[in-house]
């Protein structure tokens, strides 16, 4: 289980986050919703370490990961699938897929796991990231991170410019994470795909968790969104 304890984070000397609290089961895809600036992204890199907290604590299966150096974060199972995708792009899939396997000693079992998701890859191996399509890129972000063998994934619009068929197959692979028992956290601009994907959705307005519901109560009423995330 993630679990985010009281958190504040933010740049500099502007807060962002504000006492934010929030559960993420294993087994369980929990979308961050809210308007631009409401502290999605912060929230993401406040849980990798990214950005130091201002208070509060974040655990993973009880550890308290906000109190290790950014660079260890990600040895206790938390995988990373940040806007942008950040490759390496100077090097290729197989080299970008290895430091994900670093990351925890894993070996040649999970990196096959791993491209038997996604298969294309597996035919890019000698590639450099670089040259990759833009939905390759996002398969090898999302390769990487699972390369981790995570305990929880956090995936920041994971679908953002790709077209449908790529869109489907990180689709998938997110389904397929739950099913295996990992904590998923969403953050995606797409409300009808959060709803179609989503355990739960959490609403954040001016770095505050506003409301957690049911995805299934926002797909019977679709008022509820519109509330938070309208003009």
């Amino acid at each position: 289980m993630l679990e985010l304890q009281g958190i504040g984070a933010g740049y500099g000397q502007a807060q962002v986050l504000r006492d934010l609290s929030l559960t993420v089961d294993g087994g369980e895809i929990l979308c961050l919703l809210g308007r631009n600036g409401a502290g999605k992204t912060t929230t993401m890199k406040a849980i990798m370490g990214l950005l130091p907290l201002m208070s509060g604590k974040v655990l993973l299966d009880g550890v308290e990961v906000s109190a290790l150096p950014p660079h260890r974060v990600p040895r206790q199972g938390l995988g990373y699938i940040p806007q942008g995708r950040r490759l390496f792009g100077e090097l290729t899939v197989a080299q970008n897929l290895e430091v994900g396997l670093m990351a925890r000693g894993a070996g040649a079992d999970v990196r096959e796991q791993v491209l038997d998701l996604f298969p294309r890859l597996r035919e890019r191996l000698r590639q450099r990231a670089q040259t990759l399509s833009g939905g390759e890129q996002q398969m090898l972000a999302t390769a990487r991170a699972l390369c981790l063998s995570p305990k929880a994934l956090l995936l920041d619009e994971p679908t953002e410019g790709l077209q449908p068929s790529m869109i489907d197959a990180i689709r998938q692979v997110i389904l397929r994470m739950r099913a295996q028992g990992v904590a998923v956290l969403l953050v995606e601009q797409r409300v009808d795909a959060v709803l179609s994907l989503a355990d739960r959705v959490a609403f954040l307005e001016n770095g505050r968790l506003a409301r957690t519901l049911p995805a299934a109560d926002l797909r019977a009423d679709h008022a509820i969104v519109d509330r938070y995330l309208g003009v």
